[in-house]
């Protein structure tokens, strides 16, 4: 065999043999350069988000510089000069589809979100319009959406009861949208994408099924046509608040409208499903739904008989709100933990929900340009007596099965909705509250995704209970408990695998100079004399760094006594603190007092250079650092004359 011949050729070497004479490889490792520091990191990031783009052509730099800053400001600009009449014509149709299913929808949320039916047409108005121009996906509706609408109402209502004084609540609803608009443009511009990754998808999972029923819970209110209901979100105070709204005089008017039409919707969703061609169908069942119901209750006075309707309509375009917004008010420090939480939430179903259709058609989402348009359109929104916007999945699916091709549907839809208010908000005087209930409700199947939850629990067990550990916080506790619970176990399971990595005995599989872990492959070999271990941590530090020490010192067991070197593979380490260092020295130490050489291969670049100047290095010695496993063993079975495979 090829491994007995390597094993006769190593022992029949001189014993003068020295070990310094190593690969040239091996010398690379004490040789790189010296990796950038923590000042030259920070400006590279920073130098990221506003790096200057380099001319091209004939065109003066400066000039090239600020058309390219344009495009990357308002990629309309780019995508514009290639725009065609068909193009034109496919949004014409979508914008106009979309605007169907987006007014009686915008209204229903901003019943959800406690306040006028004009404000959630005006959100569909203005940022709309500042996305289609900012905006890099071409299939995303923004607007109003119904999670979102949840998080206002339900924590500013703490602060302020909308019942009591909608003027003050209205204007901590637009000092939010406006802060959270800040945020989103910070992350934009800082490239701190990052900070919406802190939920991760299990939670993001259990958050939205747990929102979703909330918000289906919540829809009883209107459904049932009750006068007095609970302003918790929790299911046990609704539960309590329907048991007791059940014993006062109710109608059972407002359950039939709202059943009716939501069993409509409903199946004209199923068909629009089945028969791709009939996609328009569910997409106007909305609107027509809105229609019929308050024509019949104008013709039969339904009104009069106990049928809630919306009574309060205000027409015409935005008003300014920007005397509304308040940054230093009594509650600002509570607008600003708001505005985060709904900057985070707006953003991660955004970006969610356009990168999937972007994948659709074969092209790529640009992150930070989407935080910058959602910023900005949230910022001119929240001026504009509108509350937070962002993609609706919903609504994105209609505008995409309709054709669109552009934002340009997005403009469509702004300019319908903006004549909506201006010519037909009277005619919703009438409109039931408990059909706006059913368009809700109509919404809300799309929200729990049951599936993805069967396939995390058999995927990852701890992932489940980050989802778990969502959903039922949202549901018996509150929104931001659900999210404080997901978050918190997100953290604890980060923290848990860096205080126990995985620290594994590698062997060599025959015929090759590959090491891996024996337990995940049982056919790899170990060396009888050398104990390669592999530390599976990024980064070795204080919270690991005792844990690997005794894990290293304890991995011989009984053959302690048949071993000559120890190899660390630290390929995986890619950073190391003081306390890391430390550790490494500590090892060292108990296994020379055993007569053991101690070797290290393939440290990170930042691992290496502490390495260097803590004088580990020195320690260890310069000739026992390797670039690779396989050669920092040949280097210990030649020193120590061993044997090179046990199987």
């Amino acid at each position: 065999m090829e491994a007995s011949a390597a094993v006769d050729s190593s022992a029949s070497m001189p014993a003068s043999f020295e070990v310094s004479k190593r690969p040239d490889t091996a010398k690379l490792v004490l040789n790189s350069p010296s990796p950038p520091s923590l000042r030259e990191e920070l400006v590279a990031v920073v130098g990221k988000a506003f790096r200057r783009p380099r001319a091209s052509g004939d065109r003066p730099p400066r000039c090239a510089w600020a058309l390219t800053a344009l495009q990357c400001v308002f990629p309309v600009l780019q995508w514009g000069r290639s725009y065609t009449l068909k193009s034109f014509r496919s949004d014409i149709m979508a914008g106009l589809t979309l605007a169907s299913l987006g007014i009686p929808q915008s209204i229903g949320y901003a019943n959800l979100a406690k306040l006028d039916p004009q404000y959630g047409l005006y959100t569909s108005v203005v940022p709309p319009l500042i996305y289609a121009v900012m905006g890099t996906s071409r299939e995303i509706a923004i607007g109003p959406v119904a999670v979102v609408s949840l998080l206002l109402s339900s924590m500013i209502q703490n602060i302020v009861d909308p019942a009591t004084d909608p003027a003050t609540y209205r204007s901590l609803v637009f000092t939010v949208t406006f802060l959270a608009g800040v945020f989103q443009v910070s992350f934009g511009l800082f490239r701190l994408g990052f900070l919406v990754d802190f939920l991760s998808h299990a939670a993001i999972v259990g958050f939205m099924g747990g929102a979703a029923i909330v918000i289906g819970l919540q829809q009883l209110k209107g459904l049932l046509g009750l006068s007095h209901f609970t302003n918790s979100t929790d299911i046990v105070s609704v539960i309590k608040a329907v048991c007791s709204a059940l014993h006062d005089p109710w109608h059972p008017g407002n359950f039939f409208i709202g059943c009716s039409f939501l069993i409509f919707i409903l199946t004209t969703r199923f068909i629009g499903r089945r028969y791709k061609k009939l996609f328009w169908l569910s997409a106007i069942s909305p609107l027509i739904s809105v229609v019929l119901s308050t024509a019949a209750v104008y013709a039969t006075r339904a009104d009069k008989h106990g049928v809630k309707i919306i009574q309060k309509v205000t027409a015409g375009l935005n008003p300014s709100s920007a005397k509304q917004i308040h940054l230093n008010g009594p509650h600002s420090a509570e607008c600003a933990k708001i505005a985060i939480i709904c900057a985070v939430i707006a953003l991660t179903e955004a970006i969610a929900v356009g990168r999937s259709f972007a994948s659709i058609r074969g092209y790529k989402l640009d992150g930070n340009k989407e935080m910058l348009a959602m910023g900005f359109s949230n910022v001119a929104g929240s001026l504009s007596s509108c509350y937070v916007a962002t993609g609706s999945f919903s609504r994105t699916a209609v505008n995409f099965s309709a054709g669109a091709r552009s934002t340009v549907s997005n403009i469509v839809m702004s300019i319908t909705v903006f004549i909506t208010l201006e010519l037909f908000m009277k005619f919703l005087y009438y409109t039931p509250m408990a059909v706006l209930a059913s368009i809700i409700l109509s919404a809300l199947p799309g929200l729990i995704d049951i599936k993805e939850a069967c396939n995390i629990w058999k995927v990852d067990k701890m992932d489940f209970v980050t989802c778990l550990g969502a959903f039922l916080g949202v549901l018996f506790g509150s929104v931001e408990i659900g999210l404080a619970v997901a978050i918190g176990i997100s953290f604890a399971k980060i923290i848990i695998q860096s205080l126990r990595p995985q620290v594994e005995i590698l062997g060599r599989l025959q015929g090759t100079n590959t090491f891996c872990s024996i337990k995940q492959y049982p056919v790899a070999c170990r060396t009888p004399s050398v104990l390669t271990i592999r530390i599976d941590t990024s980064f070795m530090c204080f919270i690991n760094a005792t844990f690997i020490k005794e894990e290293v010192e304890t991995s011989d067991g009984k053959a302690r006594e048949r071993i000559q070197a120890v190899v660390l593979d630290m390929s995986s380490v890619v950073n190391i603190d003081t306390s890391g260092l430390t550790s490494l020295v500590e090892i060292h130490k108990e296994l020379v007092s055993l007569g053991i050489q101690m070797a290290i291969s393939s440290p990170g670049w930042n691992a290496v250079q502490k390495m260097k100047v803590a004088r580990v290095v020195d320690r260890i010695g310069e000739d026992w650092i390797f670039l690779t496993v396989g050669e920092a063993v040949e280097a210990c079975l030649t020193e120590h004359k061993g044997t090179a495979l046990e199987c």
